[in-house]
């Protein structure tokens, strides 16, 4: 789908510019192009190494958490309502294990450490498939919790505002918490529905209704404050709990007698190498896009979605959001790009710089995750997964832009 997606990129941008000088006189389009090409893969390379730093950082802090113990204190905290909502597997299967360890990695941003885990229950889920190559009930649920993927710390999305000049890169941190929350919710109560879970289940109504009120109560706090208000606060929030995420990591570890410093020198080195990684993906995804960009092509396609946005009498502003909500169903790097672009064009202070920001870390790449972790098992027939996941996505972007607004409109 990717390789698709690129090699579209290329073609439209061509022909975009063929018809731009050949029947607007724009002889120069094809200079732009070329420039765009160089221009964007020396920024690519700029923002992946200035991103070094950042990443080394918060995955060496996220490393001293997993040696303290607090991913299995998060997925012991999972297990009861785990326990209800997979009534297909037995108690004390290792699926149950491998599935709440793998949602605590991406609740804490430990993408390194969820996608094996996640593939692990994937495969110990597997076990208990009696149709082989059709999704399973659990399966289809793991799954759409997976692409709902709801973060605690969108570390990623903290670290790329810094590189591209956020003033506060972390001001988008309560926006996101309310955005993946709802859309993970929305997810798992589709799910619910079609496999005909009991959502009025004791343990299960009192996970929903406890981190329901939770959120709820965060969104109806920042929303009776003036915008400004909202933002100051937000920030200082933001601020606040991830300083003392930092601190109970590195108190807890030594009260555990983990040494605290060893520990971040391997998680440093994880973001380091993980830094240096997405170089080539960076370049690939900036390139394209700034080639759409300099043909004019992307701007015809934004363009045209704002004049049908204005004739419904809507505000304009979150179209800027739409290319990366599109591409996040499709591509993490895809709309890990677009979401770089938009924020280098636009500001990441922008309107439009901060809601890309909250689509980027509230869901996950839904075709992605289905290619990969159905896949890794032999999964050929997918059932309501592809739906569900979806809706999910689609929830996910309302409420990304829904928050936007109240907090940054």
């Amino acid at each position: 789908m990717l390789n698709l997606i690129w090699i579209s990129f290329f073609i439209v941008a061509f022909l975009t510019a063929c018809v731009q000088a050949l029947f607007f006189g724009q002889a120069d389009v094809f200079a732009a192009i070329v420039r765009a090409m160089f221009d964007s893969s020396k920024s690519a390379f700029e923002i992946s190494l200035g991103l070094t730093g950042v990443m080394t950082l918060w995955l060496g802090i996220m490393k001293i958490g997993e040696n303290a113990g607090f991913m299995a204190a998060l997925a012991r905290m999972l297990n009861p309502l785990f326990a209800r909502i997979f009534p297909a597997i037995p108690p004390d299967h290792p699926a149950l294990g491998a599935m709440t360890m793998n949602i605590a990695a991406n609740m804490l941003g430990l993408d390194n450490a969820a996608t094996p885990m996640g593939l692990k229950a994937m495969q110990e889920l597997q076990t208990l498939n009696p149709s082989k190559d059709t999704a399973s009930n659990a399966q289809i649920l793991f799954l759409v919790i997976n692409t709902a993927s709801v973060t605690l710390f969108p570390v990623t999305v903290f670290a790329y505002r810094a590189q591209l000049g956020a003033a506060d890169p972390t001001d988008v941190f309560i926006p996101i918490l309310i955005a993946t929350y709802i859309s993970t919710l929305f997810g798992f109560i589709a799910v619910a529905l079609v496999q005909k879970i009991n959502l009025f289940d004791r343990v299960i109504l009192s996970y929903m209704v406890g981190l329901s009120l939770l959120v709820g109560g965060i969104t109806l706090w920042f929303a009776r404050l003036s915008a400004a208000q909202m933002q100051a606060q937000s920030a200082l929030i933001s601020n606040f709990l991830l300083s003392l995420l930092v601190v109970v990591f590195i108190g807890g570890a030594a009260l555990k007698r983990v040494n605290v410093y060893d520990a971040f020198i391997d998680g440093a080195r994880e973001g380091f190498a993980t830094a240096v990684r997405i170089i080539p993906y960076l370049v690939a995804m900036l390139v394209g896009i700034a080639v759409l960009r300099a043909s004019g092509a992307l701007d015809l396609l934004m363009n045209g979605i704002r004049a049908l946005v204005a004739l419904a009498g809507w505000d304009t502003r979150f179209v800027d959001g739409v290319p990366t909500a599109l591409m996040k169903t499709l591509s993490g790097s895809g709309a890990r790009g677009m979401m770089i672009d938009t924020m280098k064009t636009q500001g990441a202070d922008s309107f439009a710089g901060r809601l890309v920001s909250v689509i980027q870390g509230s869901t996950e790449t839904t075709f992605y995750v289905l290619a990969v972790y159905f896949g890794s098992v032999g999964i050929k027939h997918t059932r309501h997964a592809v739906q569900c996941g979806l809706f999910a996505d689609l929830v996910g972007f309302i409420a990304a832009v829904a928050v936007a607004y109240l907090f940054f409109g």
